[in-house]
Order: structure tokens, then sequence, then C-alpha cells
């Protein structure tokens, strides 16, 4: 069997019992499958209410079978079309992360606005199906898109604005508020990934993360395969073992999800008087595109501008892909097996300087 594609339906459904029942049902007869619903648009004149469903489906022969099938059934199916695998992230936390990524770049706010109503920014003399006009802060911005917008969708995307604005201080100095962010990366497959220092705030992304990973890419990392961290682990990877350490978060462009994580603490284990310890992790999903190159290499870069000569890093004696990235970063690291994990050293003196050069068309 193939893989399925996710698609996005819109249903309108009748206020009454069993309407959900009857939906499933015509969805299990077509031999597709629900993945989330969420209401998306607030009761219709004939008291239906729109809701949207992320369906795997085979292929879009299956995708319009449903759509048959839901019309079938009583229900109106508005819309059919093909989603995006990263849009199975909850909506809550992806409104969440969007206002904050607002309020710490207000110059982000219209593409945050347009990630959130899963629509594209418009020009001047650009044309599309459906549009709107949103203010967000001191500008007119144009969303376009291939179904219709909702009150209930403009509602929520007017609340991410306002809750940006109340977290932005406009007392504060621009420098201040952006110094955090490293900018953003072009990976090898094309797509892009922000970059910017770990702070304390950024605790539930990092479990998130950790928890996304699977075990062996968790043990690999650090030694931990289990899903959920505890406090005091959480706080290690926050701020290191003696709340001195700092460290680098890739988010993603679309919903301000974390996807890697790169950490120094200069108390980490077999770290020089000088040195700090390296940890990255990797979400698997986005392993083999050029985020942990990218951490690495920015890592390598923040831990000189801090003073370490020398990184250290402990894995699985599995692991020798971890050298591959480093050297894929610049530095030139060194490994031997000690007991039972492979240890890898770096001098920052003798390869940051190339890492700093070397691009990133390739790597994990």
């Amino acid at each position: 069997m193939g893989r399925m594609g996710l698609w996005r339906v819109h249903v309108e459904i009748e206020d009454r019992p069993g309407q959900l029942g009857e939906l499933a049902a015509a969805v299990g007869g077509a031999g597709c499958n629900i993945v989330s619903l969420t209401v998306l648009g607030e009761p219709g004149p004939d008291g239906s209410i729109t809701d949207e469903l992320l369906v795997e489906a085979a292929d879009e022969h299956t995708a319009a079978r449903l759509a048959e099938r839901i019309r079938a059934a009583g229900m109106g199916c508005t819309l059919a079309v093909p989603a995006g695998g990263g849009e199975l992230r909850d909506p809550v936390t992806t409104a969440l992360a969007l206002a904050r990524r607002v309020a710490a770049d207000p110059d982000a706010a219209p593409r945050a606005v347009a990630n959130l109503l899963h629509a594209h920014l418009l020009g001047d003399d650009e044309r599309s199906i459906h549009t709107c006009r949103l203010p967000v802060f001191d500008q007119d911005v144009r969303l376009g898109r291939a179904w219709p917008f909702t009150a209930t969708e403009l509602s929520r995307a007017a609340m991410l604005v306002e809750t940006a604005e109340l977290c932005f201080d406009p007392l504060a100095s621009g420098e201040t508020q952006s110094s955090a962010s490293l900018g953003l990366v072009l990976l090898g497959d094309g797509s892009e990934v922000e970059l910017r220092v770990l702070t304390a705030l950024d605790g539930p992304l990092i479990a998130a993360l950790h928890a996304r990973c699977t075990p062996s890419t968790r043990r690999s990392a650090f030694l931990n395969p289990s899903p959920a961290l505890s406090s005091d682990e959480l706080a290690i990877q926050l701020a290191g073992r003696c709340g001195n350490g700092t460290g680098l978060i890739a988010l993603t462009t679309e919903g301000g999800h974390a996807v890697g994580v790169a950490t120094l603490d200069p108390d980490g284990p077999d770290t020089s008087e000088d040195g700090a310890a390296l940890g990255v992790l990797v979400e698997d999903a986005w392993q083999a595109r050029g985020v942990a190159t990218a951490l690495i290499r920015r890592a390598a870069s923040l831990a000189t501008d801090a003073g370490y000569d020398e990184l250290t890093l402990s894995t699985q004696p599995g692991n020798l892909g971890v050298t591959r990235l480093m050297r894929r970063a610049g530095l030139r690291p060194t490994a031997q097996l000690v007991d039972g994990l492979l240890r890898v050293r770096v001098s920052l003196a003798q390869s940051v300087g190339e890492g700093r050069r070397s691009s990133i068309n390739q790597g994990s």
C-alpha cells in the first residue's frame, strides 16, 4: 500500500446528534482516515457549522470519492485540497508560537498571520480566488488562498496580532528585541529554518521536540531514550548544569515549532577548563536536510565568541555520523571510545574559522 497523502476537507455539519458519526462513516467508507478535526466557522443561516478535517487519502481520486460520499450523506463538502504534513501540528501551539515570534520581531507579523490562516501574502497587483485585508500593526496586509476566509479565522488572526502587540515593548530598542535571532538558514532541500539563541522561555518547545523524536535519536543525542524530560533535565538543556550554559534553537518559519537544538554547557561531562560540552538534537523528519550542520556551525561560532577553546560531545559508539557532521560544518573532530561511549573533541582554535566559511548545501 502506497503512502497516504494529507488532504484538507471542509464539511458543513448540522448541529444534531449523530452527524459526526455519519461523517466518520462516510470517511471510512471512502477508504480514508480522519487525522484531525477543527471547528472552522460560525453557524450559517441554516445552523450548520463548517468543520475542517485533515484526512489521509491515497490519491486525488480517493479524495474526490470522499467528497461524493460526504455529500451523499446529506452534508455539504465545500473543499478538498492537498495539505502539507506540517499542518498536523497542534493549532493552539502554532498560534502561540507565532504570537511569540511576532512579539520578538514585529516585521514578521504579516508572514505569521498568513501562516496562521494557511494563506499567502499578495502584492498590490496579485489576485487570488479568495482574498481578505487585515490591519497588521501599521500595515494593510492582503492575503489570498483557494477557499473562503471565515469570521472565526479572521478573529483568530486579529487576536494573534493583538497578543503580539501586548507582548512587544515599544520602549525597548530594536537591537534588544532582535538580538537573539540569528536569521533564516536556507537548507539543502530549499526549505528554511530560523536560528536564534535559546532562552529560558523555550522550555515547552524543547520538551515537545524531545517527545517527537524517536528513542534512537534521543539516545544518540543525549543518551536518554525517554520521551519525557524531567524538570531537572529540561533545565540542563536550557542553561547547563550550573546555569551558565547557552545554546541555539532551530524553528520552522511556518509555525515557530522547534525542529532542532544545540546546547553548550561549560560544566558538561569530560570538559576541559576552557571547553564546553556540545549537544545536538534534530527531529527525525528534519534530519538529512542541513539543520544539524547549521546548528553545529553556529554553535561553534557562539562558543568561540564566548571564549571556549574546545568542544566535547559524548554519544553512542555507533553514532559515527556525528564526526561527519562536524567536518561538514567546517570543524576538525577527533574521536575515541571511552567507557563504552564515543568521545568527540574539537579544537576551536584550529577549525572554527573554516567552519564559518563553509556553506550548507548539504547535511543532516
